[in-house]
């Protein structure tokens, strides 16, 4: 995949397995060396996303007034959005993004198997990381991950856990009785002990997740050889940070920012042949 220099507006979009993220940068934004953020966004669900809200949100671009830069989880939704696309304004510019376009050392042994949305993640945070010193990427997203980076930038791998909400759909579908509960920011508990079946669920859910999240960062701030920066995106993440006790920086668009990041490398790549 080559991408061409366009001075034209960015789109970023971010299929993922629950929602679909998209954020409008603005061309000379996105070359900056620090991290930059959509000027604006809008996320929608991924089962029952309506292409009239995109157009909506859009506005008042075009489709082929934008460059749309897409990188997917779900093969599925993203198949649905490039024939939109395709259908919609067959001159619209779209580019597909892949573990190869990814400006970013991978140290793993096989980088296609990597959910492209945790490479991303690490590219926006290495633009803000301290120079030469490690990071740790918290996406509190469908599945949890935790990844890091290494002090020269490069990405080393990680760790996956599942989500809230798939922990709670989880619990309902594999038991007879229990149901499926939604923690929203208002339903986590904030008593650790449960006073009815549904706030049980929702407290061993929270506290369990905050629990893994806390010994994790513990256990790499042991393994590592410098303490490493601490970086969270994704839903709730107020109330996860509160209970982590950690320093840590909240990045709302870090996926998004990402991709804007390498929207701007192939740019460049591009202009230097």
């Amino acid at each position: 995949m080559t991408a061409k220099p366009s001075r034209r507006p960015v789109v970023a979009i971010d299929v993922g397995n629950s929602q679909i993220k998209a954020g409008l940068f603005d061309p000379l934004a996105v070359g900056k060396k620090s991290l930059s953020a959509p000027d604006r966004n809008v996320s929608l669900a991924t089962d029952q996303w309506d292409p009239l809200e995109l157009a909506l949100w859009l506005a008042p671009y075009r489709p082929r007034e934008v460059e749309w830069f897409i990188a997917s989880v779900h093969d599925g939704a993203a198949s649905e959005l490039r024939g939109w696309l395709e259908q919609e304004e067959a001159s619209a510019r779209t580019h597909g993004i892949t573990f190869e376009d990814i400006p970013l050392k991978i140290e793993v042994p096989e980088p296609a198997s990597v959910g492209i949305d945790r490479l991303l993640g690490a590219v926006a945070v290495n633009r803000i990381r301290t120079d030469h010193r490690p990071a740790v990427v918290i996406d509190l997203g469908t599945a949890i991950t935790v990844d890091v980076i290494s002090a020269e930038g490069s990405f080393r791998g990680g760790v996956i856990l599942p989500g809230i909400q798939m922990s709670a759909r989880a619990l309902h579908a594999f038991t007879d009785r229990l149901p499926e509960v939604s923690l929203s920011d208002e339903a986590i508990p904030e008593s650790l002990i449960g006073q009815s079946t549904g706030t049980a669920i929702s407290s061993g859910i929270y506290w369990g997740i905050v629990g893994a999240l806390r010994t994790l960062l513990e256990e790499l701030n042991c393994e590592m050889k410098q303490e490493p920066e601490v970086f969270v995106t994704g839903g709730h993440v107020e109330r996860v940070v509160e209970a982590l006790n950690f320093t840590l920086t909240h990045e709302p668009h870090l996926v998004l920012s990402g991709i804007a990041c390498v929207a701007d490398a192939l740019g460049c790549a591009e202009e230097e042949r």
